[in-house]
């Protein structure tokens, strides 16, 4: 069976396509600029998208390439979940939203999704021919020969953008770390974040945090905020220190691989998705965790 990716990041599409290359044929769509760094994982074939890469435009040429395809799969950002909504609408074919898993099962697709807010993980067997893909959905696994690029025009869009102001930030990509340390209210105060500096240094990690420590309180940047409403990241360790655990960070976290949780609160709910948890004192357990780990 044939696959279409779509994509705006190439890196996003890379995993879709070393996750299940080996049960489905991939073709790939992505901007003209990130066209030759996704020929290295395996596609049949890059399709290089060159004009206007707004939402209509891209998924009414989508929506054309489909009648070639069995499955679209989109990464789950922004635009992708926006033309993965046009196609859907445009083909009249059901969405299944936000996949971590996909197999074929009698013709017929097997996935697996979060769900209320990511709280549970539905298993649905369905027709569904447009999926959103989670972040973290497979590793990047380069093959030896580079896929065929061939360009394609977009259509001209309905939209046209009168004004546009970038977001500021720390330019800081959560969403790339390895390891994350992540803080919540339990900190406090904005001038107590500092407890959790030698941590970040002794692991190497990058600094985040819940939607009230970012959003509420804004004692960090938005660009560093995980949770439903932020950033979902996969790294290989995520220690939450002084974060309940609510089900709106929960669903940005969950594709983590190792969860740490630190919190004075034994029924606070990251208990319940942690691999080790430590009740206690923030402030007391984060300097001797700094030194169990410097030896």
């Amino acid at each position: 069976m044939k696959a279409l990716v779509f994509s705006e990041n190439s890196s996003l599409a890379a995993q879709v396509i070393s996750g299940l290359k080996s049960v489905l044929d991939f073709s790939v769509a992505v901007p003209k600029d990130e066209a030759d760094s996704v020929s290295e994982y395996g596609a049949k074939e890059v399709i290089s998208l060159d004009g206007n890469l707004q939402t209509d435009a891209i998924g009414k040429k989508i929506s054309e390439l489909m009648s070639s395809y069995d499955f679209l799969f989109v990464p789950s950002t922004v635009l992708g979940r926006e033309v993965a909504g046009y196609v859907s609408a445009a083909l009249g074919q059901i969405a299944i939203p936000e996949i971590s898993k996909f197999e074929i099962a009698d013709s017929k697709c097997k996935t697996s999704s979060l769900s209320l807010g990511g709280k549970s993980i539905i298993d649905v067997i369905s027709n569904a021919k447009v999926l959103t893909v989670a972040p973290g959905f497979a590793d990047q696994v380069k093959v030896p020969e580079k896929s065929k690029i061939s360009a394609m025009t977009l259509p001209d869009s309905s939209i046209t953008i009168i004004s546009e102001e970038e977001k500021k930030g720390t330019g800081v990509n959560i969403e790339s770390a390895k390891v994350i340390v992540s803080i919540g209210r339990g900190i406090g105060k904005k001038e107590s974040i500092s407890v959790v500096d030698p941590l970040l240094k002794v692991v190497h990690g990058e600094l985040a945090g819940s939607r009230p420590v970012c959003l509420d309180y804004q004692w960090l940047s938005e660009d560093r905020q995980v949770g439903l409403s932020g950033k979902k990241v996969n790294p290989n360790v995520y220690i939450a220190v002084g974060i309940s655990g609510q089900i709106q960070h929960i669903a940005g976290m969950r594709g983590s691989k190792i969860v740490v949780a630190i919190n004075r609160d034994k029924s606070a709910p990251i208990f319940e998705e942690c691999d080790y948890g430590i009740v206690g004192d923030l402030f007391q357990i984060v300097p001797k965790l700094v030194a169990a780990i410097s030896g």
